[in-house]
C-alpha cells in the first residue's frame, strides 16, 4: 500500500504496519489510523503519520528517553482497548511502545506531554492515549536542548 505524506513523501507500507486508535486521539477523533515513521536522521524521534490527513504527523519521543524511570498506569478500560490481559498486564510490557507527543513553538523551548502518553501494543498495533491522572507528570514537560543545539552566548 502507499500513502503520500506532506512531510515524508510517498510512504510504502503493509496493512499490518498500521497503528489503530479505535477512539481516535483527543481533539483528533476522526484520525484513527497512523504509521510510525522513524527517519534515521532524526532518531530517536518517531513521527505518527495520519493515514487520513497527509499534513498531520505528530512528533513523538519514547517517554523513557525523557524520563528513564517513567511509571505508566493503566485502567481496565485501557488494557481492554490495547488488547492486554487484565490479570497480567506487566507480562506484555515488552510489547508496549510508550510515546510522548512533543510540542514545538517558536517562542519557547520544546515540551513533551508526559501526562497523556500514546501507548501502542506492538503485537496487535492497537493504540490509545492514556491520561495519567494524579501522576504528577506534566503535559508541558520541558525538553532540554542538547549541547550541539544550545544557543551560543
Amino acid at each position: 500500500m502507499e500513502f503520500l505524506s506532506e512531510h515524508f513523501g510517498l510512504l510504502r507500507y503493509q496493512p499490518e504496519q498500521v497503528i489503530v486508535f479505535a477512539e481516535g486521539l483527543p481533539a483528533f477523533e476522526q484520525e484513527r489510523e497512523f504509521l510510525l515513521v522513524e527517519p534515521e536522521a532524526t532518531a530517536p524521534v518517531i513521527f505518527l503519520q495520519s493515514l487520513r490527513s497527509p499534513a498531520l504527523a505528530f512528533i513523538t519521543l519514547p517517554v523513557r528517553r525523557i524520563v528513564p524511570d517513567y511509571r505508566l498506569t493503566m485502567e481496565p478500560e485501557d488494557l481492554a482497548a490495547l488488547g492486554l490481559p487484565e490479570a497480567e498486564p506487566a507480562g506484555a510490557a515488552g510489547d508496549l511502545l510508550c510515546l510522548a507527543i512533543v510540542t514545538i513553538a517558536a517562542d519557547r523551548p520544546p515540551t513533551a506531554n508526559l501526562l497523556a502518553p500514546v501507548v501502542i501494543n506492538m503485537k496487535n498495533r492497537r493504540a490509545r492515549q492514556l491520561i495519567q491522572s494524579g501522576s504528577g507528570y506534566s503535559h508541558q514537560h520541558p525538553l532540554p536542548l542538547s549541547h550541539e543545539e544550545a544557543p551560543c552566548w
